[in-house]
């Protein structure tokens, strides 16, 4: 099933991928229209929308999901449910199929539900306590995008169509149109997790690998930032960008932050995925939606790439996750760890990888806007942190000294593993010039100084330097430094999840625990035959603490009697 999974998506990957170079040369826009029903002059209409954006994306998407099902394979092998977890990833993929073809909300949110509800499946796939909590936040989050996304399409009946493209295209400013901006920004903001919503997307890594590599590259993440570039032109008009700039710019430094006090593989690597997903978000605020949509594909590459090779350490490493305890796997695992410094670099936006056509020009364009100091300093200091981060990570893993667990290190390198990740080493490698020249129409004019030129290397060059410095502190790396409080609210995403489950479930699952109590069991259970034998056994069980002859009990007690003897004394006195 993989081998008929890993064929049928590559081969359809390519004809999707020269017909998109085809339709994005020739500036061509394939619209075909189903129309299913009509009510109340609202038609209810299956639209398929074939430009360059549609297809070139589907085409990245199949592949690096039949990879993905090919290195599943292997990853997955002694799996009694291999076949399941193919037609999970299947459905899933299907379901970023019809979310990315269609410009008809309704098509959009059958592909957004299909989306969360098999990203839910595939969370909880180890079935452990830990996977159930996981599932349920990420399922939670995607349903506040839901409902934004179901108001949207009633707000939309008002314009006669669900169709995003004649929504674009309206004459004159409504203020009632910015309800529907807010509503599928909200939608936007919870898929691809920006601030307030950004603790579902670390705790999706309880899912296998494989399919962390899926989500987190090109599927369910990358939803949200390709639904805001299809609304892109309206979000401008009704300069709702100022509020995508900041929350995007707000996100990419909270996560690039995080990261560097991080001590998991994947969650370091999911981290670096919230970045990216702030960087386009960001990119999208300042008005550059194509530029976004290219970012959108290198990081694809690259990312899916990183989570292989994530993958193949914690097996070399027998199922271990924590940094601090790799090191050294250059010597046994050679090939794992060229690709891992590959997509690394490109995720640096290392020049002349895939990452450096779209990063560097994100960067330099953002110089030439008219956004402040304050947007300024967070995009340069992500970047920073960003580099910063990597080569923490690279020195841990791949060049630093063995750790108690190295010797495990046995290098698992079998053609299933390595195979598809040498595919996507070469598209990290020549898919980000190959995309510049077909993508950008027009040579981009920057026309800056020679220190803002530099600035972007120079800040790349410090954050290199730092990553270093901070993996080789003795101190940061022990397992105490996480009782500081400033590290554990850096390193814990700024109590986000904290905030996104305790605060919010504790308060419901103890009233609903109370109400049983009271209502469903009966309140003679509670106050009494049984509330009485728990009240007297407490009391009984206290008073035979106090019989154990505690020296500290003793000393209570006469302190008591010595402070109760000095108010009598003084108070006879007056």
């Amino acid at each position: 099933m993989c081998s008929l999974s890993f064929i049928v998506l590559f081969i359809m990957s390519m004809i999707m991928f020269f017909f998109g170079l085809f339709v994005c040369v020739n500036d061509y826009i394939i619209f075909l229209d189903w129309n299913i029903v009509s009510i109340n002059s609202c038609n209810v209409i299956m639209s398929i929308l074939l430009d360059y954006k549609s297809l070139l994306f589907m085409s990245f998407v199949m592949y690096i999901s039949s990879l993905v099902i090919y290195y599943s394979n292997m990853y997955m092998l002694g799996d009694e449910n291999l076949s399941r977890f193919v037609i999970l990833v299947l459905m899933f993929v299907l379901s970023m199929m019809f979310l990315i073809i269609s410009p008809n909300l309704i098509s959009i949110l059958l592909g957004w539900d299909g989306l969360g509800l098999v990203s839910y499946c595939l969370v909880i796939y180890y079935q452990n306590v830990k996977s159930y909590n996981a599932g349920m936040i990420t399922a939670l989050s995607n349903r506040i995008g839901d409902v934004a996304l179901l108001l949207t399409m009633l707000w939309m009946m008002n314009y006669g169509s669900w169709n995003y493209l004649y929504v674009n295209n309206l004459d004159g400013l409504s203020n009632e149109m910015k309800y529907l901006i807010v509503l599928v920004i909200l939608a936007a903001m919870t898929s691809s997790a920006q601030i307030p919503f950004s603790s579902w997307l670390p705790a999706a890594m309880a899912a296998p690998t494989p399919v962390s590599a899926l989500v987190h590259s090109s599927t369910l993440v990358t939803a949200g930032v390709y639904l805001l570039i299809r609304f892109g032109m309206i979000i401008e008009l009704y300069s709702m960008s100022n509020f995508v700039l900041f929350i995007g710019c707000l996100t990419m430094f909270m996560s690039g932050l995080g990261a560097n006090f991080e001590f998991d593989l994947k969650s370091i690597i999911a981290l670096s995925t919230l970045s990216q997903l702030g960087l386009m978000m960001s990119t999208i605020g300042l008005g550059y939606y194509d530029l976004a949509f290219f970012h959108l594909l290198t990081h694809a590459l690259f990312k899916a790439l990183l989570f292989m090779c994530a993958g193949i350490i914690i097996h070399g490493f027998n199922d271990l996750q924590d940094i601090r305890g790799m090191g050294g796997i250059i010597n046994q695992m050679p090939l794992t760890s060229v690709c891992f410094l590959i997509s690394n670099l490109a995720l640096c936006g290392m020049p002349f990888l895939s990452g450096f056509y779209s990063k560097d020009l994100i960067l330099e364009l953002s110089l030439m806007s008219n956004s402040n100091l304050l947007i300024f300093m967070l995009f340069f200091l992500s970047t920073g942190l960003t580099v910063c981060y990597t080569f923490r990570l690279i020195y841990y893993v791949v060049v630093g000294e063995f750790n108690f667990k190295s010797m495990h290190c046995l290098g698992d390198e079998n053609y299933g593993f390595i195979g598809p990740m040498f595919m996507l080493v070469l598209m990290s490698v020549i898919g980000g010039s190959l995309m510049s020249w077909v993508m950008i129409y027009t040579p981009v004019m920057i026309c800056l100084p020679f220190y803002m030129k530099i600035l972007a290397l120079m800040v790349s060059l410090i954050g290199g330097w730092m990553g270093f410095e901070l993996s080789l502190m003795v101190n940061y790396s022990s397992f105490y430094f996480d009782k500081n409080y400033l590290v554990s609210f850096l390193g814990s995403m700024w109590f986000m999840p904290y905030i996104s489950t305790y605060m919010i479930s504790s308060f419901p699952l103890y009233s609903g625990l109370k109400i049983v109590r009271v209502i469903d069991c009966g309140w003679s259970e509670e106050y009494g035959g049984q509330g009485m034998f728990m009240y007297l056994y407490k009391m009984s069980m206290m008073n035979q603490d106090y019989q154990f002859n505690y020296f500290k009990y003793y000393l209570l007690s006469f302190m008591f009697w010595v402070f109760i003897f000095v108010v009598f004394l003084i108070y006879t006195a007056y």
